[in-house]
């Protein structure tokens, strides 16, 4: 994952079910990767993850990560940050930064399992545009 110091790589991706639109940007910058992530009616910065990648604790011959979260009062985009950020962190065994604000108005259970569901197909893009990166 080299990219030209002129002009730095960036890759969308993209996913919808039903109202649920969410929508990621990479950038990589060196050897580093930057990511912000939104969607809904009201798209924000609710958490940041900064992620580095490190032998695996249970097989250190594999690549695992460790992030540090910041999120703001009442915001849940924690879990998202962490989970984009770690993921394309020990894939591309680079250090990562990963923003998130995603907002929807009184979602339900199955709302919020749709949610995850498009983070985690918005994460293999992301994950499969990095990795076929020049």
């Amino acid at each position: 994952m080299n990219s030209s110091p002129e002009l730095p790589l960036s890759i969308k991706v993209r996913t919808v079910a039903g109202d649920f639109l969410v929508e990621a940007r990479a950038v990589v910058i060196g050897d580093d990767v930057l990511v912000y992530i939104w969607g809904g009616e009201k798209p924000h910065i609710g958490a940041v993850a900064a992620v580095q990648p490190r032998p695996s604790l249970a097989d250190p011959s594999k690549t695992s990560a460790t992030a540090s979260v910041l999120t703001y009062p009442g915001h849940k985009e924690d879990e998202v940050v962490k989970y984009v950020g770690e993921a394309l962190s020990a894939a591309c065994n680079a250090n990562v930064v990963v923003t998130a604000g995603i907002h929807w108005d009184n979602l339900g259970p199955s709302d919020i399992e749709t949610i995850r569901s498009r983070i985690g197909e918005i994460t293999e893009k992301l994950v499969t545009g990095l990795q076929g990166a020049p």
